[in-house]
């Protein structure tokens, strides 16, 4: 949730007003330690001291030379120096998180949604948009799909609300993943935003499913309308579990055409959790058998196999994620496959889409922007609000234990693979794996699904069908409830 920021233009051109309003709502996670908090404090205080200094400075002058017009504007022009000279952009950048501060300073590789950007540590600060790995990586990042807070719309359904601020979080980060799997679907893992026009195509129509109207397929008044089976309110805050069961209800409502191509969303949707109330404890399951009726189901019996998007709602923690989870939530980024994780600060969702070391890299949809409906054939459309180029951080230590993973698989290879790496994944974890893999459904929760061989299929161990965690009972307590 959390307070939203009203934006004049894009994220990535915001008002010093904006600057200051995020330093009072600590929206930035690296600046919250006592140092930092004392730091800001000294440094902002030593800016208006300087600011004030100024007006003294021509409030003596005006006196001593009766001419008041002149000074004012003498120190208007003064302080226009000061709030555009690199110093102060310079402040601007540290309290909004610059999107070099802190962020390749360690020199470790960017794993960006299965994509690694390698950072070198040798590189100067002010070279660093030369490299091919931090410039990569930057428009990398700036090309995945931001969506906001957004006001102006038409009231959800029968509420008065015509803004998502303070309580759409939650809804707007599940958006940006499900248009990342559009996004790769539609255009491939390699495609990166442009400025030229026109623009493509299916771009355009991936960025009008998410209108905020009744008319968009996937906006958040159909999303709420979906998810009322699952307490969505307008105006209410909704955790990942039933985020994800509600974008399952909303996709079954809206496939409405035989031809598979031409589904708003076409692929299967495959929620991996423990039961149909998300109760049960232990690691969920994924389970193959599962995984292939949704295929056939979304193809009404027209194929074996089909694209397939796979959300795996968490909870990894009681307050705090226990700490054991954090090596495999961040190898799920090297997944091929992935597509972030939904999550973030306690009451505040994010979209979280890569990781360096020990940070992990979001969208931000606290932002607060003027609603947008852009029209499927509108080619020349200005979708600057849909990016953002500020590249924000947080220590993965600190995400919300409930979350949702995501991830896309195009055919059954890609699937299989998948498998191989979440199975390796698994036995890798030291009894805590974040869910298993199964070839069918087991009465054993313990167990989990089977390897793969060289040829990345599906095969099962020789001895009794399954592989067998180690240790998985000493530490089965540990195991959050889904």
């Amino acid at each position: 949730m959390g307070r939203g920021k009203d934006l004049n233009s894009t994220c990535s051109s915001e008002s010093t007003t904006n600057v200051i309003d995020r330093t009072h709502q600590s929206v930035c996670p690296e600046l919250g330690s006592k140092n930092h908090i004392s730091s800001k404090a000294s440094l902002w205080s030593g800016f208006f001291t300087s600011t004030f200094s100024i007006f003294e400075h021509h409030k003596e002058s005006s006196v001593s030379e009766k001419k008041a017009f002149h000074s004012r504007h003498n120190v208007w022009a003064t302080v226009r120096k000061v709030m555009t000279s690199g110093s102060m952009r310079r402040i601007q950048e540290r309290i909004l998180g610059s999107r070099r501060s802190g962020v390749y300073s360690s020199g470790g590789d960017i794993w960006l949604l299965g994509v690694c950007h390698k950072i070198s540590q040798d590189q100067a600060p002010d070279d660093a948009v030369t490299s091919t790995g931090t410039a990569g990586y930057e428009l990398d990042f700036s090309s995945r799909i931001l969506m906001t807070y957004r006001k102006g719309f038409n009231a959800i359904q029968d509420s008065k609300y015509t803004s998502d601020v303070n309580w759409g979080c939650m809804l707007r980060s599940s958006q940006m993943l499900v248009a990342q799997a559009l996004l790769f679907h539609r255009l491939g893992r390699s495609w990166r935003k442009t400025s030229q026009k026109p623009l493509d195509k299916e771009y355009v129509e991936i960025l009008h499913l998410f209108g905020d109207s009744e008319t968009s397929a996937f906006s958040i008044h159909n999303l709420l309308q979906a998810g009322r089976a699952y307490d969505l309110a307008a105006g209410s805050w909704v955790g990942p579990y039933a985020m994800c069961r509600s974008w399952e209800t909303l996709v079954r409502l809206k496939r409405e055409t035989p031809n598979l191509q031409e589904q708003q969303l076409p692929m299967a949707i495959y929620i991996v959790s423990g039961d149909e109330d998300g109760e049960r404890g232990g690691a969920p399951v994924l389970c193959i058998d599962d995984a292939s009726r949704h295929c056939f189901e979304f193809s009404k019996g027209q194929l074996d196999w089909s694209p397939i998007l796979l959300l795996v709602p968490l909870v990894l923690g009681l307050e705090k994620i226990n700490p054991r989870y954090i090596p495999s939530l961040r190898t799920t980024f090297t997944f091929p496959q992935s597509l972030g994780i939904l999550g973030g600060k306690p009451g505040a969702s994010t979209y979280i889409v890569g990781v360096q070391d020990e940070n992990a890299f979001y969208l931000d949809p606290h932002d607060v922007q003027q609603v947008v409906n852009i029209d499927k054939d509108d080619l020349e459309a200005d979708t600057s609000s849909y990016h953002c180029n500020v590249i924000r951080h947080i220590p993965l230590e600190s995400i919300d234990p409930s979350l949702a993973i995501g991830f896309y698989c195009r055919d059954k290879d890609d699937f299989d693979n998948f498998c191989y790496r979440a199975s390796k994944l698994a036995d890798e974890s030291d009894g805590a794996p974040l869910f298993t893999v199964a070839e069918t459904h087991s009465t054993n929760s313990g167990r989990h699904g089977s390897a793969l061989n060289d040829r990345s299929r599906l095969v099962e161990d020789d001895t009794d069908g399954v592989v067998h965690m180690p240790n998985e009972e000493a530490h089965e307590d540990d195991w959050q409830f889904l």
